[in-house]
């Protein structure tokens, strides 16, 4: 079986098709496990995931100290504040934290000894054999090497490139949310004091700092735009500069953040979007993650997604290891009313993270200030209780490892 995406439900997968007995192959773009990356959070039921991986020692250990999160002003003064325990831990910032890279790596490790990797590949075509007929998909890589798989499984993002050849136009599945963010590491200015830090200027802006390991922050700008800007995603010199034009006059650590920008290792620039698809899968193809059912930023549980979807998808190929499309239809249908409420953004969406006007920023000062009183509280608690909205179904475990077509 083929995975494409080494990042999180792509490995995470490979963990569970291994655990029930299949022997999976992972193809990564990157040349290796991609580093950097913002703080992802492990919530709800994705700890119980974690919990049976036998990584939660990994992952605890390797996470951030974030106390919690806090909207600040130009002068570095907080207007409100939410500490990571607030809702049980399970609020903006979470209790477990741990930057992206490292818990791909984790993954990594978790699955190297088993799974065949190869890395700085891509797939660039796909040939299924007609349902009923066949018995697999003819696979052709960017190097040129032809092989065939039983199922492909897209685990490779927003921009999944198995969707576009399976599915179709990334335009088909891909909604803009109304804004952008970019990621990148900067030093540790030094005075965060384990918070993650926002500051929000009018005009729709939003910036943000948190908290690394190891002497490091990871720097965060967002700006709203009424409509898609016309850019080249591969052209990282004019995502730099779109974020030069967008913040070049706002204040508070926002000019250090753009004087480090250049040297950040792991600048990541993208739209605010979300992934809506009827069908999961086609023939023989699947998808798992933000390939599947992105929620954007905003929506705090990408990860969580990732990691459950992944164990569910697993669990039912191994359930029915004859009728993949049986699978694949009771994966979707275990997990689309989880997904769907993971997908819900949280009030005023992009333009509730980063208001419009002076006066809206400071209402929305306001109502994290009334977080966690009545009748707020009630709304937010809601609205973090969703990635606990599922029981995990149990799955049956392999000892020997199943064979399948490579």
């Amino acid at each position: 079986m083929l995975i494409s995406g080494a990042s999180i439900a792509g490995p995470a997968l490979a963990y569970w098709l291994h655990r029930h007995g299949f022997t999976p192959t992972i193809v990564e773009q990157a040349p290796s496990v991609r580093p950097g990356g913002h703080a992802v959070d492990i919530r709800g039921i994705a700890r119980e995931v974690v919990q049976r991986m036998g990584i939660m020692p990994e992952v605890r250990r390797l996470s951030v100290d974030e106390r919690g999160f806090a909207l600040v002003d130009a002068r570095n003064r907080i207007r409100a504040a939410l500490p990571a325990d607030a809702f049980g831990g399970e609020g903006i910032v979470a209790e477990i934290e741990i930057m992206r890279g490292d818990l791909a790596e984790i993954l990594y490790r978790a699955t190297k000894d088993f799974t065949g990797y190869l890395f700085g590949n891509r797939i660039t075509g796909l040939v299924q054999d007609d349902d009923g007929v066949g018995d697999g998909v003819d696979v052709t890589f960017a190097d040129g090497q032809k092989r065939r798989f039983d199922l492909v499984i897209g685990a490779d993002g927003v921009h999944s490139g198995v969707r576009a050849l399976a599915f179709g136009p990334e335009s088909e599945f891909v909604r803009y949310l109304g804004g952008y963010t970019a990621y990148f590491t900067v030093p540790d200015p030094g005075n965060l004091d384990n918070w993650f830090l926002m500051y929000n200027a009018a005009g729709g802006l939003c910036a943000g700092i948190r908290p690394e390991r190891g002497g490091t922050a990871k720097a965060s700008l967002a700006f709203t735009a009424r409509e898609p800007l016309d850019y080249d995603r591969r052209d990282v010199a004019a995502q730099r500069a779109i974020l030069r034009r967008a913040f070049g006059g706002a204040g508070w650590m926002v000019p250090d953040m753009l004087r480090h920008m250049d040297s950040a290792p792991d600048f990541y620039f993208d739209s605010f979007c979300q992934v809506h698809i009827g069908q999961w899968w086609r023939g023989r193809v699947a998808l798992v993650g933000d390939a599947a059912y992105c929620g954007s930023p905003l929506s705090g549980l990408g990860t969580a997604t990732s990691l459950v979807g992944a164990y569910a998808l697993a669990g039912e190929l191994a359930s029915t290891p004859d009728d993949y499309a049986g699978a694949f239809s009771r994966y979707q249908m275990g997990i689309q009313k989880y997904v769907s409420d993971c997908q819900r953004l949280p009030p005023g969406g992009v333009k509730g993270m980063a208001p419009e006007s002076r006066l809206m920023i400071a209402m929305r000062n306001l109502s994290m200030r009334m977080m966690t009183r009545w009748p707020v509280r009630a709304l937010a608690a809601k609205q973090f209780s969703k990635a606990d909205a599922m029981s995990l179904k149990d799955y049956p475990v392999s000892s020997e490892a199943r064979r399948v077509p490579a």
